[in-house]
């Protein structure tokens, strides 16, 4: 008995265990399943449906007709996209170093703990849990022409009220200014964080060497904190690139397509005009266009981002 008890137990040690990594490997598969299962019906399909009616000719109604290329094709050509494009990149151009420069100085302000420091970043931030749509309206109105808060203050100064969202000139400017003050405390919230992580001993010593703030900024804390500048400006060119709400509610796209923009101009297309597959087309070269753009930001990083892990 004992000697078949014995083979039995030898038996049972030959048989190959169960590696534990495999379980593990399984049991987290199965953690995420409920969010891989999510983003594949909600987010893959549709870009996957959408990116197969950028080739056709889709109404809204009616009978689709594949079309190969011809929407890309016509895209490219139209003069109303390379204006839309040029408005886009100007909104960028114009916001993206704004909101850094504006972040970066109000975090380097805020880092000191100086009294009334948490009010006023509380101040700076609230914007950014604010909704877009309430900002916009609210914003709106301080410019409007007639009875805007802005121009009845520059009329208690005596200057001529100004059209801000009627001229040309002056919408595309008002509505930069008015995304920077929406989404910089967001940056400035990155900033404070990269600052808490400089050494201080490092200060120390530049101040022993007899370097000024500018020096101790220049040397010390913009190459520590370039990686978050990094990724700052990776965002705010993504978000910059894709701004519609602003230009909803403040402008419609005027005046004379001032500041039509590429998200606003696919919007139109689609459910304007109903055309759903020039619109994902045209959105699939905005897709495009920012992935070109954070693959040379991401080519550019090491030319001036430091400190990276």
């Amino acid at each position: 008995m004992n000697a078949d008890v014995q083979a039995e137990w030898r038996q049972k040690k030959k048989r190959p265990r169960k590696p534990m990594f495999k379980r593990d490997e399984l049991a987290g598969w199965l953690f995420i399943s409920p969010m891989l299962l999510g983003f594949t019906i909600f987010m893959f399909i549709p870009i996957g449906f959408a990116f197969y009616m950028s080739f056709t000719d889709w109404p809204l109604l009616g009978q689709s007709e594949f079309i190969g290329t011809a929407n890309y094709q016509a895209i490219v050509q139209d003069p109303e996209f390379q204006q839309v494009m040029k408005n886009t990149v100007l909104f960028t151009a114009g916001l993206v170093p704004f909101n850094i420069i504006l972040a970066l100085g109000l975090a380097l302000l805020l880092r000191h703990p100086l009294p009334g420091m948490g009010l006023f970043r509380t101040i700076v931030f609230v914007p950014v849990v604010t909704t877009l749509v309430v900002w916009a309206i609210v914003w709106r109105y301080m410019f409007a022409t007639d009875f805007g808060f802005i121009n009845s203050i520059l009329a208690w100064f005596g200057i001529e009220s100004q059209a801000w969202l009627y001229n040309k000139n002056l919408a595309m400017p008002v509505v930069i200014l008015t995304s920077v003050l929406k989404n910089v405390g967001l940056n400035m919230v990155l900033f404070l964080a990269a600052l808490q992580m400089v050494p201080k001993n490092l200060y120390e010593a530049a101040r022993i060497d007899g370097a000024g703030s500018w020096r101790q900024f220049k040397n010390i804390t913009l190459p520590i904190i370039s990686p978050t500048v990094f990724l700052a400006t990776i965002i705010t060119i993504i978000g910059a690139m894709k701004i519609f709400a602003q230009i909803f509610v403040m402008t419609k796209g005027g005046p004379e397509s001032s500041t039509k923009v590429i998200v606003y101009y696919i919007w139109e297309k689609a459910f304007r005009l109903f055309d759903m597959g020039y619109a994902s087309a045209a959105a699939f070269i905005l897709f495009f266009v920012i992935f070109a753009f954070t693959l040379i930001q991401w080519w550019l990083r090491k030319r001036w981002v430091y400190n990276e892990d």
